[in-house]
């Protein structure tokens, strides 16, 4: 089955870094284009960042609140999708979630697989 674990979250002061990461299992990961997903407290779910499938040029893309400042990248040989995260702010603080897309070697944006996610908690 389908298993998305992700980790790396933590507490960390205004302007630090920390690097998450989602160990895939269960799909051909590969194959998935994957994304960052995160909710902050009392907040709905912001769509943060986005990678695309296959092993070829590697295509990204990056809401406005987080673009210069995060980046997501891919390890397809251990089934691992990352995001460092730099220049923290207040506002980042969330559970961040990574997620699957539904289709196979697609960008649809809709995701059916989520992980439980990891809280980052910026503050001083």
């Amino acid at each position: 089955q389908v298993q998305l674990v992700e980790s790396g979250g933590g507490l960390v002061q205004p302007g630090g870094s920390l690097r998450l990461s989602c160990a895939a299992s269960g799909f051909t990961f590969s194959s998935y284009w994957m994304y960052w997903v995160r909710q902050a407290p009392g907040k709905g779910l912001e769509w943060v960042s986005a990678i695309n499938a296959g092993g070829g040029s590697t295509y990204t893309n990056y809401a406005d609140s987080v673009k210069g400042r995060f980046t997501i990248s891919r390890d397809n040989t251990k089934n691992t999708l990352y995001l460092q995260m730099n220049s923290l702010k207040s506002e980042d603080t969330a559970v961040y979630y990574c997620a699957k897309d539904i289709v196979v070697l697609a960008g649809t944006y809709g995701m059916n697989y989520w992980g439980k996610g990891t809280l980052v908690t910026v503050s001083s």
